[in-house]
C-alpha cells in the first residue's frame, strides 16, 4: 500500500458503463451511478478503481466527493470497499472484506478474515483489522496479529509497524520497525520468544523485550525482565528488570552422550548456544 492512494479530483464523471476522473477511472461490470444531489458515485458488480499503478478491487465501491473552490472542481473525500477487496500497487498488496479510505484523515481502514497487507518481503495480517496511514507509511494492526518477513515469524495482540523505501528501490516498501504488545512471540528457525512487550528491527534482526520474558534455544531456556535477542547469531542477552527480586534464570539442556556415542565425530563448529548476563538493567 502506497502514500499515493489518492483518487484525487475528478474533472468528469458518466454514468452507466464508467466514470472516468483526472488520474482516476472507475468501471463496473454491472453498473456506475452518479448520484449529484448525494455527491456520491456508486459501482456495482466486479467494481474496479484505477490511479497510475493503484488498482482496487471490489464488489461494490462508493466515493464521496465535494466541489473545491475556486473553480469549483470535485474531490474525492472518501471511498468506501466492500466485498472480495484486493488493493494493488508496486509497493504493496492489501486483502479484505471491506476498506474504507478517509482522505481528510489520511487513514485507510482494511477489515477481513484477516485483513492482509502484502510487500515484497513481508506479509502483515489481523483478524480486527488494520489501520494504514499512507503518508507516514505506518499501519497498526489489531486481533490475532501476525508478521512474517519469510525467514521470522511475529505474532501479537496489537502491532505497530513503520515502513520504509526499500533499498535500491522507487517502489517497494520494507518493514523498518515493529513494535508489538500482548502475548508477544518471535520465532525462526533456531530461536523462540515470549515476552510481554517488544521491538524489532527486520533489517538487523535485534529484538528488544520487556516483561515476562523467555527465550528458548535448542532446548536451552533463559528467564528475565529485560532482553534484547539478536536472531542472526542467537546471542541473548538477559536481565533483571531494576525493581525486581526475581534473579535472572536458565535452563540449559545437555545432549544425550547415549544418543550421540555411535556416530563418528562431526566438525567443530561454533556453538549456537545462547549467551546470558545476568546484571541488574
Amino acid at each position: 500500500m502506497r502514500s499515493s492512494l489518492y483518487l484525487a479530483f475528478i474533472t468528469t464523471l458518466l454514468s452507466l458503463s464508467a466514470a472516468q476522473a483526472e488520474n482516476m477511472e472507475l468501471t463496473a461490470d454491472n453498473r456506475v451511478e452518479w448520484h449529484q444531489k448525494e455527491q456520491k458515485i456508486v459501482a456495482i458488480g466486479n467494481a474496479v478503481a484505477t490511479r497510475q499503478d493503484l488498482r482496487v478491487r471490489a464488489d461494490k465501491m462508493s466515493a464521496d466527493y465535494k466541489k473545491t473552490p475556486p473553480a469549483g472542481k470535485t474531490q474525492i473525500t472518501s471511498v468506501h470497499a466492500e466485498g472480495n477487496v484486493i488493493m494493488h500497487s508496486q509497493r504493496a498488496d492489501a486483502f479484505g472484506h471491506t476498506l474504507d479510505y478517509d482522505l481528510g484523515k489520511d487513514l485507510v481502514h482494511l477489515q477481513g478474515s484477516p485483513a492482509k497487507i502484502k510487500t515484497a518481503t513481508e506479509t502483515l495480517t489481523a483478524t480486527d483489522g488494520i489501520f494504514y496511514y499512507p503518508t507516514d507509511k505506518k499501519a497498526i494492526a489489531i486481533g490475532n496479529v501476525h508478521a512474517d518477513n519469510g525467514k521470522d515469524q511475529v505474532y501479537g495482540d496489537k502491532m505497530v509497524a513503520y515502513f520504509e523505501p526499500k533499498t535500491g528501490s522507487d517502489s517497494s516498501l520494507e518493514m523498518k520497525q515493529v513494535e508489538i504488545y500482548g502475548h508477544v512471540k518471535i520465532l525462526n528457525a533456531e530461536t523462540t520468544v515470549w515476552a510481554d512487550k517488544g521491538i524489532y528491527n527486520p533489517k538487523s534482526g535485534i529484538v528488544k523485550l520487556y516483561d515476562n520474558i523467555t527465550i528458548e534455544q535448542n532446548g536451552n531456556r533463559l528467564h528475565g525482565d529485560y532482553a534484547q535477542s539478536d536472531l542472526n547469531t542467537g546471542i541473548s542477552k538477559i536481565m533483571a528488570g531494576p525493581t525486581s527480586k526475581q534473579r535472572v534464570t536458565g535452563v540449559f539442556k545437555e545432549k544425550s552422550k547415549d544418543k550421540n556415542k555411535n556416530k563418528k565425530p562431526a566438525a567443530k563448529q561454533t556453538s549456537s548456544a545462547p549467551t546470558a548476563t545476568t546484571e541488574q538493567k
